[in-house]
């Protein structure tokens, strides 16, 4: 019985530990730039990351965001947008337990095509 304690002890907290990390929003906000990279990848836990290449000004080195995805229909419409200008809306979820949930802590929630 407290071997039993000893082991499911620690598994429900971190199970906890995960709920609340993935579900509470330490920061959310928007970025405009050209979706540049899109893949699955992971050995176990297969997660969509990307990268979104903000330039400020004409002919600067552009700023690199990395993100995750947790949702293949948005995955899609990122993939259908690669190279085009877009604006994503993302949360921030800090202090996440494991990367097998996303390598980043910026989630993408929404994907619009910027008309230039």
């Amino acid at each position: 019985m407290i071997l039993l304690s000893v082991l499911l002890i620690p598994l429900g907290l971190a199970a906890a530990w995960a709920a609340i990390t993935l579900n509470y929003t330490y920061s959310n906000g928007e970025r405009a730039g050209y979706v540049q990279k899109l893949s699955k990848k992971g050995w176990l836990c297969k997660t969509w990351e990307g990268e979104l290449a903000m330039a400020n000004l004409p002919g600067a080195m552009p700023e690199i965001f990395r993100f995750s995805v947790r949702s293949d229909s948005m995955a899609k419409l990122l993939e259908k947008n690669l190279g085009k200008r877009v604006s994503v809306s993302y949360e921030q979820h800090r202090g996440v337990p494991t990367s097998c949930f996303a390598e980043t802590e910026y989630y993408i929630t929404n994907v619009r095509l910027v008309e230039t």
